[in-house]
């Protein structure tokens, strides 16, 4: 009986997990803790008086969304104690993600649980203020001035200058190339003057403490990256998006993985983000 109940339930849950996962895992910026979330989201769904609920959908939602909310109170905790800048766990997708990119993703770590709710369930997925109260608990109206403070506070990191997807491709390709054969004129020529580099080793491996800014800055980080890279190599895994941004996976000397994304402004690359922390690059073996 128990192993029918469980088969109902999951013949029900699983063609909702992609989605389900895709809320957790932009309210998180984890995708081990977005798991965590979706699959204790299914344990309460075989537990649940599953013929009284008419909308699986949006019971689903608001079960993860309450979760991560619970969640989100121990990750600021976490991030205080962070070694180094924290940049979300990377994602790799076949398509450009124009919803929610890396830069926006570091915007939503500084508003509330609560507005980063209100703004992804209403902003991102479309859902109207009543369904995004009856999911948090609050009143629309708050809900309204939740989102509209989100809003202020995130509108900088929306992509101002759309690049050709084919052409940010070839940019990170031909970024991927001058940084490992130590070309550094053709690498300075693709950055900006006010370029930045935000690594993120978490005290787990070699990383900038601080992220790095300036044309001159960047540069000098790159000639010393080239030496190590023709000595020990770096090997190029998958191009593709990081987050919704141009970048690739490469295999490093110390045999860890790491991702390399790139924000283009201008068709310039404006800012480098590479994730180091091995925590963070588990799902991508």
């Amino acid at each position: 009986m128990e192993g029918v109940r469980h088969e109902d339930a999951a013949a029900s849950f699983d063609p909702l997990r992609p989605k389900l996962m895709r809320v957790a895992y932009r309210m998180l910026g984890s995708v081990a803790d977005a798991e965590d979330v979706v699959q204790e989201a299914f344990i309460r769904w075989m537990r649940a008086d599953r013929g009284e609920v008419r909308e699986p959908e949006a019971f689903l939602r608001r079960t993860v969304t309450r979760l991560c909310l619970d969640q989100l109170k121990s990750a600021r905790r976490q991030r205080e104690t962070y070694v180094g800048p924290w940049l979300p766990d990377p994602v790799m997708e076949e398509q450009e993600e124009e919803d929610v990119t890396l830069p926006l993703m570091l915007a939503l770590e500084r508003l509330s649980p609560l507005e980063r709710a209100a703004f992804l369930l209403h902003d991102v997925f479309g859902l109207g203020f009543e369904e995004v109260a009856a999911t948090i608990q609050r009143d629309p109206a708050a809900c309204r001035q939740l989102a509209a403070r989100a809003r202020t506070h995130v509108r900088e990191a929306r992509p101002r200058f759309q690049v050709e997807k084919q052409r940010s491709l070839e940019l990170a390709e031909a970024f991927f190339n001058a940084s490992r054969s130590g070309d550094m004129k053709s690498l300075g020529a693709m950055l900006a003057a006010d370029v930045s580099v935000h690594a993120d080793g978490g005290g787990k491996r070699p990383a900038a403490m601080q992220p790095i800014f300036g044309f001159d800055a960047v540069m000098k980080v790159h000639e010393n990256l080239a030496a190590q890279f023709q000595k020990n190599g770096s090997k190029l895994v998958r191009a593709g998006f990081v987050n919704g941004l141009p970048g690739f996976i490469t295999l490093e000397a110390d045999g860890e993985l790491q991702t390399t994304a790139l924000e283009i402004e201008n068709g310039k690359v404006a800012a480098i983000y590479v994730v180091r922390n091995p925590d963070k690059l588990k799902h991508l073996h």
